[in-house]
């Protein structure tokens, strides 16, 4: 764990709670800010959570391996340990709240840093700017709430350039944009003029109101029956639901 001086923030409690088949971290609130399945801790419980695996789908398949993926906002952990665990690749959280932190590691089952492994705890904002990331992220994974969950704490036109600086040629970013005073079509319009509308796509919403939006380093569009391909793969190696996300996964701009 590396920690970065930032200013004195109050930050919320953590707590959880269960439910006898999964466990959910709240932020001294009832809103979920993550969950864990109790007999399998590296699945991925929720469908939101699945889709911000989609940059999958823009892989070649023999270039799977050996991927570094970033996530902004820890969560109850399920991305860190998903490409941790499952596919094997180098990780990096940054988080803000070092209980939540504390909470991943005693409460959901994240490993301790390691060679693949590396937790900041440090203000997103400010660390992605740092040298040390530039060009390294091949998965950047943006998941940043308060303890309301009312809207994203960074969603500016200057902090979606910051994350196009971290990816890697073809590296992609995923955003989930959920709230109650969230404005998806404010969100989406600053994404466009960091990465360009071309390099947008876009689930339709989950059924608990999470929309999972994909930017692209590069944009490309790759025919229905590459992604197709692709997925089928996906499904077969990791066991995600890639095939059912074609149905609900569109470019924004056609």
């Amino acid at each position: 764990m590396t920690v970065k001086k930032n200013k004195a923030i109050e930050l919320p409690e953590v707590n959880f709670s269960e439910d006898g088949e999964s466990r959910y971290l709240h932020l001294g609130t009832p809103w979920i800010q993550g969950a864990m399945k109790i007999k399998e801790p590296f699945e991925l419980d929720l469908e939101y959570i699945q889709r911000m695996m989609a940059g999958l789908l823009f892989f070649k398949s023999a270039s799977v391996s050996g991927r570094h993926a970033m996530q902004l906002g820890l969560g109850a952990a399920s991305l860190t340990k998903f490409c941790y665990k499952k596919m094997r690749w180098t990780c990096t959280a940054i988080e803000l709240n070092p209980g939540v932190l504390h909470a991943c590691r005693g409460w959901f089952k994240l490993p301790e840093d390691g060679p693949r492994m590396r937790v900041v705890i440090a203000d997103a904002a400010k660390e992605i700017q740092s040298d040390e990331w530039q060009g390294t992220v091949d998965v950047l994974h943006v998941d940043l709430y308060d303890h309301e969950a009312a809207a994203p704490v960074l969603d500016s036109v200057d902090f979606y350039q910051n994350c196009r600086a971290l990816l890697t040629e073809e590296g992609t970013m995923t955003v989930n944009l959920f709230g109650r005073s969230a404005s998806y079509d404010q969100s989406v319009a600053k994404m466009a003029e960091a990465f360009g509308e071309d390099a947008l796509w876009a689930f339709k919403p989950t059924r608990e109101g999470n929309t999972v939006v994909l930017a692209q380093r590069q944009a490309s569009r790759p025919k229905r029956a590459e992604l197709m391909a692709q997925a089928e793969a996906i499904e077969n190696r990791f066991g995600l639901p890639a095939t059912k996300w074609l149905r609900v996964f569109k470019p924004l701009v056609k």
